[in-house]
């Protein structure tokens, strides 16, 4: 009998199940300052980990090995889209556009309000560099494709059929608050994979987004998008 899971998968599984974990236990941590443990810093510790599962799976990554660099036109597609999402990502949130409450966001400012750099740098390379690459591997690399297929390596990224894109958008978009902006993103980022046939296209659309968006609500103070 054919195992559930390869090997290949469990790889892009792991990172994720782990970030899912430690995201449910920063929910139950207080995330203020002066608290027996400030929650907030439970992201760095789950960027950690996530990034050091990222790397012990390194090598079951075929997608991302040197030899599938983007050229410079699939790079500057991949950062318009990026920014595309960006833009969408904070204007679709009339309250139709929801689902449920937001979640309690992440505010790195002490008492006084005066920014925490430690916390804010942590967060913002975590959001831009980690949870990317291993969303990105999970969600389209192999979620998108196993739906097609288990064998999930054996399907082209160029080959992803519609049901694909439409099944995986859907449980991408169940994992977010703002399930229209999801959609968007999904559907983008899906899009890119297939048109490119290269996973650092959505990884790098995908960063794109999550840095300018980290910028945008330092700037703005609307903490409420983290």
């Amino acid at each position: 009998m054919d195992k559930l899971l390869t090997r290949a998968a469990w790889a892009r599984v792991i990172p994720f199940a782990l970030f899912m974990a430690l995201l449910a236990v920063r929910g139950w941590v207080p995330a203020t300052e002066g608290a027996t443990l400030d929650g907030r810093w439970l992201y760095g510790v789950s960027v950690l980990v996530v990034g050091g599962s990222l790397a012990y799976f390194w090598r079951d990554y075929a997608e991302l090995a040197s030899d599938t660099r983007l050229s410079w036109q699939q790079g500057l597609l991949s950062i318009i889209v990026g920014v595309v999402v960006f833009q969408l990502w904070i204007v679709l949130t009339e309250p139709w556009m929801m689902l449920g409450q937001a979640t309690a966001s992440f505010r790195p400012v002490d008492e006084e309000g005066q920014l925490q750099w430690g916390l804010l740098v942590t967060r913002w390379m975590g959001a831009a560099l980690v949870v990317p690459l291993m969303e990105e591997l999970f969600w389209r690399s192999f979620l998108m494709r196993w739906v097609d297929n288990p064998d999930f390596e054996k399907i082209s990224p160029t080959a992803v059929t519609v049901k694909a894109i439409a099944l995986s958008t859907l449980v991408f978009m169940l994992a977010h608050t703002q399930w229209l902006a999801a959609i968007v993103a999904g559907v983008a980022y899906a899009g890119l994979y297939r048109y490119t046939g290269k996973l650092w296209a959505p990884v790098l659309a995908h960063a794109v987004t999550n840095g300018v968006l980290g910028v945008w609500v330092v700037f703005t103070g609307a903490w409420q998008f983290w």
